[in-house]
């Protein structure tokens, strides 16, 4: 399509250009620190003018394997137009600065995508762009593949941002946006879709390794995988102990963010820096997060800093969305030498949890049948958080495989999940872990605004790592839920589990009537996948 071959002029253009200069890391990190501020931990402090990911306004270009189906007239503008804006861009790369950066994603000898990253300094600040996407990944190797690029060009007119994605031929072109979310997603995606042609599966999931204690007294090797929406809890619990400090236990981090799984249960890593949100960052609840960001290579954007240099994380007078890039190196001692998790025959299983955020009737925890977990995989349950779209935060939501990044069949994403799951039955453990809390009651008045009646009981962190660590060890008690054809824990060591009793909070007949509406809407979601195995469908109905 001639789209795809104005894209591949553009590509081909910048990559042997006059005006395009070849960084090495030296001159980035002195460049992006000459606009930047710095903390009082000697870190540099960055702020952009687009603070979240501009999802409205991203489209997927290609053949019907990945063609974004929209009603919303703005991608419909967008997609209508593509034709004259990627003329507008063909020629603005021949004018304008750039810079240029070649780096690797993953670490293994199958599958680590080569990423090449282009970015207009017409606004001379705008190579922080650049220093951010090279922390975060690995030195390039000229034989790696596939080779994947981004271009992007901040100062494109703000009334004409947008974000085009062409999956088939791996770039994506980034207009009027300065955010970093744009580079780090736009390089995953195309990772998780190149990856799919290979027959894994790429999840929006982080990924770490458990050494328990079990009740015969013999130490257990667990890979985990940790599924959730951007600031659910998905890095804090990827990357905190469970209190595992018994004689041998412990863990090891790999990956935060995005892995790539294959049929034998091994996950390829992707990245080399994290990138956490920052609200509620606190040094005793997540100690080795806090030790990582405020190290002296970590770099914050929009999070609010004094003139003096003090960092205040619950400040969201700049955005609500304040993040963080921290090195893989300073969570030691807690890091694996590899980012890569192992095979499931090397290990004593795989955990899988599925991190949701609600505040009404859904369970802390559930432990799962492959079928339930295919669908809870399917559903994607949680909160819409600033990351995706500001003004929805605190709805809720669903994004199959909690991965707003999928491009292509979702249903086939599913229907792979669940084969992997029943015929690792055994091996396999998964579970949903609910990190919001109960008591929560909405209301809309006429005009439309809502309104939350009731405080919520919420999870703090060191219980819900209390949860984490009885799975582990196999001391959890669990039992048959009253309204869910849920497994759910009755006792959990370090916990007073019995305070988040539904009837706490709701009466008998509210209960009910949340249940069977939740299921309904479950059931209304995920009926519309008319490809997807009818067992999952199944037990959606059912749980």
């Amino acid at each position: 399509m001639k789209e795809f071959e104005a894209v591949t002029r553009i590509v081909k253009y910048l990559s042997t250009a006059p005006n395009v200069i070849n960084s090495t890391d030296w001159t980035l990190r002195r460049s992006a620190e000459r606009f930047a501020s710095f903390t009082k931990f000697g870190n540099v402090a960055v702020h952009s003018t687009v603070k979240n990911r501009s999802a409205k306004i991203t489209v997927y270009v290609g053949s019907d394997a990945v063609r974004l189906k929209t009603h919303n007239p703005q991608q419909t503008e967008i997609i209508n137009g593509l034709s004259n804006t990627l003329s507008l861009v063909e020629e603005y790369i021949k004018r304008a600065p750039f810079v240029r950066i070649n780096r690797t994603m993953g670490n293994n000898s199958e599958f680590a995508p080569n990423c090449n990253f282009f970015v207009s300094i017409q606004r001379p600040e705008m190579i922080r762009l650049a220093y951010m996407t090279w922390a975060t990944l690995f030195p390039a190797k000229a034989d790696s593949e596939p080779k994947q690029y981004i271009v992007y060009i901040p100062e494109w007119q703000e009334t004409e941002r947008q974000i085009l994605v062409f999956p088939e031929i791996s770039t994506t072109v980034v207009l009027g946006s300065d955010y970093y979310g744009e580079s780090k997603k736009g390089f995953l995606r195309m990772a998780m879709w190149n990856a799919k042609q290979k027959g894994m599966l790429g999840l929006h999931a982080g990924s770490k390794i458990l050494k328990a204690k079990s009740s015969d007294g013999r130490i257990k090797r667990y890979g985990m995988l940790i599924f959730g929406m951007s600031g659910t809890g998905k890095t804090t619990h990827t990357c905190h102990t469970h209190g595992l400090n018994d004689t041998d236990e412990g863990i090891e981090i790999l990956q935060d963010d995005v892995v790539f799984l294959k049929k034998d249960g091994a996950a390829y890593g992707s990245e080399r820096g994290f990138y956490l949100k920052t609200e509620g960052l606190d040094p005793v609840t997540q100690p080795i997060i806090y030790r990582a960001a405020t190290s002296r290579d970590a770099i914050f954007e929009n999070v609010m800093i004094d003139y003096e240099g003090n960092l205040y994380f619950e400040d969201d007078t700049l955005t609500s969305n304040g993040r963080g890039i921290m090195m893989r190196e300073d969570l030691s001692p807690y890091i694996s030498n590899s980012i890569n998790l192992p095979p499931i025959n090397e290990t004593d299983g795989l955990i899988i949890a599925f991190i949701t955020r609600r505040h009404t009737v859904v369970p802390l925890a559930a432990k799962l049948t492959p079928e339930q977990a295919a669908a809870i995989f399917m559903l994607g349950e949680s909160i819409e958080t600033s990351a995706g779209d500001p003004k929805r935060a605190g709805e809720s939501i669903r994004e199959v495989g909690t991965n707003p990044f999928i491009v292509g069949d979702k249903s086939f994403e599913g229907n792979w999940f669940y084969d992997f799951v029943k015929r690792n039955e055994g091996s396999v453990h998964c579970y949903q872990l609910n990190t919001g809390g109960l008591g929560e009651i909405i209301e809309k008045q006429p005009n439309g605004t809502k309104v939350f009646r009731r405080k919520v009981q919420r999870v703090e962190i060191p219980e819900m790592s209390s949860i984490i660590r009885g799975i582990t060890r196999g001391t959890n008690k669990w039992s048959k839920d009253k309204y869910w054809n849920l497994e759910v824990p009755t006792s959990v060591e370090g916990m007073d589990i019995s305070k988040y009793n539904v009837e706490k909070f709701y009466d008998v007949d509210d209960i009910i009537k949340q249940v069977s509406d939740l299921r309904l809407e479950r059931v209304g979601y995920i009926e519309k996948f008319n490809t997807l195995d009818k067992a999952i469908i199944n037990a959606a109905k059912t749980m």
